[in-house]
């Protein structure tokens, strides 16, 4: 770049300076405008003419006239200064929730408990638009993949924000059609006997928590199907092909309508899964992005 156009500390500040002596008629005039002083003003005037290697003002003690460079510096910088405030209104949120906030949720619970909140929320922050992908699979929030996501169980450390939504209790069901064919487990142990519904992915425990007179243990059980998420898992077991354990918002509809039926309650140690929002968090937190974590929270809690 030409040494002679290197930008000064502040470029857009002299841009501002310049337009404010047109626009006002003086030197005195811009430096009541700025709060500052006629030959600070004047001074700043001086390094943009030297900067660009011409005369923008001709001066005298009455007024002051613009050089064919001036008329021509002052056109872009007023197309600058507005292309400036322009691009900060659009990505300042100024208060109010604006722009697209990508979400990222599990398959099941989106489908089932986020997706059916997103009417409301758009119907209360129109200017949000809402991009949600629901996948079981992690994405890279702090590469940018998304927003935020809701995930459920244990968190890896992270330096990522998180904050809990909700949780929800799991608990082992099968079909009426299932427990008529192959009978009702009493007891943990007698799942060996039965077909059970798994989850697929790693960070599923390969075995099923229970709890007798106060004791933990766990069991390792087997099936003919494993699956990477709990709504095909539910599915499965309304259909007769096994006992699954699943979280309960997944099942409360069908354990209401009669077509699933809670298993071994009795040991269930009171298996909870907690539920987060993860996300960048910072003193700029977006607007949209604040108030749809503290709507969750609201709705999921």
């Amino acid at each position: 770049m030409n040494a002679k156009l290197e930008a000064g500390p502040d470029r857009a500040r002299s841009m501002e300076l310049f337009s404010a002596v047109v626009d006002l008629g003086s030197f005195s005039a811009a430096a009541r405008a700025f709060g500052l002083t006629p030959s600070a003003i004047s001074r700043a005037i001086d390094r943009l003419e030297a900067r660009l290697g011409v005369r923008l003002l001709l001066r005298s003690t009455r007024s002051i006239t613009l050089t064919a460079e001036g008329q021509a510096y002052l056109q872009a910088a007023r197309r600058i200064l507005s292309d400036l405030d322009d691009a900060e209104l659009h990505v300042a949120d100024h208060g109010v929730p604006r722009g697209r906030l990508r979400v990222s949720a599990a398959l099941s619970h989106g489908r089932l408990c986020v997706v059916p909140l997103l009417g409301e929320f758009v119907r209360l922050y129109p200017q949000v638009l809402v991009d949600i992908s629901l996948s079981d699979g992690l994405v890279d929030i702090a590469g940018g993949q998304a927003d935020v996501a809701i995930r459920f169980g244990p968190l890896a450390d992270s330096t990522l924000t998180v904050r809990k939504l909700g949780e929800t209790r799991r608990v082992v069901v099968a079909s009426p059609a299932y427990l008529a064919r192959r009978g009702t487990p009493l007891a943990p142990e007698d799942l060996h006997e039965h077909d059970c519904l798994n989850f697929s992915f790693r960070r599923a425990e390969p075995v099923w928590p229970f709890r007798r007179e106060g004791h933990d243990f766990a069991l390792s059980v087997t099936g003919p199907v494993e699956a990477n998420n709990g709504e095909t898992l539910a599915e499965l077991a309304m259909q007769g092909v096994g006992i699954t354990r699943v979280g309960l918002f997944s099942v409360a509809g069908a354990i209401a309508e009669g077509r699933l039926v809670p298993l071994l309650e009795a040991y269930n140690p009171g298996d909870v899964e907690q539920i987060h929002a993860i996300f960048v968090g910072g003193s700029n937190l977006p607007a949209r992005l604040r108030v749809f974590i503290d709507f969750l929270a609201q709705r999921l809690g």
